[in-house]
């Protein structure tokens, strides 16, 4: 009967895959903490709403600005070197904050100054880090790889950190922010037990635009340029990109004013609509949970066609109902196939991109996302603010049903030119692939 460390992390993933694990899950405890306690400690300083909205703007701006080098420079560098490198500043970062904060001198300025660093080297962290799970295992094994690295997210990122940070920042405003530097630090050491990453020299160069670098007409060009050139080339990773894209879109609008449809529309109070995120996270678990078996048993098109269309009911749903328990219902069944969603599209991803261009490949899609985000967001408050709480689900329902159709046959072609995931038992697996 295999041990509990083996159902987590099978044995034929590897030793680095385990440790890769263990920094991501202690790491996300400690981002966990954090998505709680900024909040509220850049509440404790103001009760201005735009200053409150800045401190999260923070966070996600660094993804616009620096996204594209990131990816380049994890593409050129050492990448386990370069996780360590980021997450080490990130520590550093928060240390200099909880200095402020023991000295009584911190500041909104400061926390906002504070966030943007730290956001800053996130990008860095999670762009190289991104990278290393292909590097680690077989093509066969990075669904359940993907899986397993979710579920660390949903249990530290979503369900442990935040209440835990909370707790700490009752008992003291610096406890969670050495917490987390506590986690953060542990994160680099646990990632250094890893062997060198370093991406080999004009790896695959040879290769064709299906899986390595474009030809290099008059000399080479520009890393980020070379990056983009082989996306644009690259029907079945370009067109995951842009499905990506566009239902982040639809997905912000109504997610924007969720706080608002929860506690005015649904009349949920403020303790309902913490329970109704945590339905999402439940739903999470769950299907990262069953990931092995749907894997095994459901095509990769199959399941990212049912993920979309259930993205389609969900706003459908929410725009219709106004009886919390359903809501609760319909936040768990999201949680679930929005992660499936996620290890399937990152999985498909890593996939097709070759190994010396997936840094700059996951930065293109991180800035899809957070470049989605940011328009849904807005759209979201100005729909709601001219038609109602509902409407911005109305437009998701709408926008995210127009793509799917638009997109629908092109699921099977991206699915069509990745390696089979299949693998046996004793970790043999499947080598053929099907071009589009």
């Amino acid at each position: 009967m295999p041990s509990l460390g083996d159902l987590i992390a099978p044995r034929r993933l590897g030793e680095s895959f385990r440790w890769l694990l263990a920094s991501s899950w202690t790491s996300n405890i400690g981002d966990g903490i954090a998505l709680s306690a900024a909040p509220l400690l850049i509440a404790s300083l103001t009760s201005s709403p735009l200053l409150v909205a800045a401190g999260a703007m923070m966070q996600f701006l660094p993804w616009l600005l620096f996204g594209l080098f990131a990816g380049s420079v994890a593409d050129h560098r050492d990448r386990r070197r370069l996780v360590m490198i980021a997450n080490g500043s990130r520590a550093v970062v928060v240390l200099a904050l909880v200095l402020f904060l023991a000295t009584g001198h911190v500041t909104v300025g400061v926390v906002l100054v504070t966030a943007f660093l730290y956001g800053t080297a996130e990008v860095f962290a999670d762009t190289a880090g991104s990278t290393l799970l292909p590097m680690l295992v077989r093509p066969g094994d990075l669904g359940i790889g993907n899986a397993r690295l979710q579920a660390g997210y949903l249990v530290g990122n979503q369900l442990a950190g935040p209440p835990l940070g909370a707790f700490l920042f009752a008992i003291g405003s610096f406890w969670p922010f050495l917490v987390q530097i506590l986690c953060v630090s542990l994160a680099v050491v646990l990632i250094s037990r890893i062997a060198s990453t370093a991406v080999p020299p004009k790896l695959a160069a040879a290769e064709g635009t299906d899986g390595a670098t474009p030809a290099r007409d008059g000399g080479t060009p520009h890393p980020i340029r070379e990056g983009l050139q082989w996306l644009r080339g690259n029907a079945p990773v370009r067109t995951l990109v842009l499905i990506i894209l566009v239902f982040n879109v639809t997905w912000a609008a109504p997610w924007s004013i969720l706080v608002l449809y929860a506690t005015e529309h649904l009349q949920m109070g403020a303790v309902g609509f913490g329970i109704l995120t945590t339905a999402s996270a439940l739903g999470g678990l769950a299907g990262t949970a069953s990931f092995g078996w749907l894997e095994r048993h459901v095509s990769f098109a199959t399941l990212m066609r049912v993920c979309l269309s259930l993205e389609v009911l969900m706003h459908l749903a929410f725009a219709l109902t106004t009886m919390p328990a359903v809501a609760f219902a319909i936040m768990f069944g999201f949680g679930a196939y929005a992660f499936v969603w996620g290890t399937i599209s990152t999985t498909v991803r890593q996939q097709l991109v070759p190994m010396q261009l997936q840094g700059r490949i996951a930065s293109v899609n991180m800035v899809g996302i957070f470049a989605g985000l940011v328009i849904g967001q807005l759209l979201g408050g100005l729909i709601a603010q001219a038609w109602g709480l509902t409407a911005p689900w109305w437009f998701a329902f709408g926008g995210s049903a127009l793509t799917l159709a638009v997109f629908w046959r092109w699921i099977s072609l991206i699915t069509a030119a990745t390696p089979s995931s299949s693998s046996d038992v004793d970790g043999s697996e499947d080598q053929s692939t099907n071009e589009p």
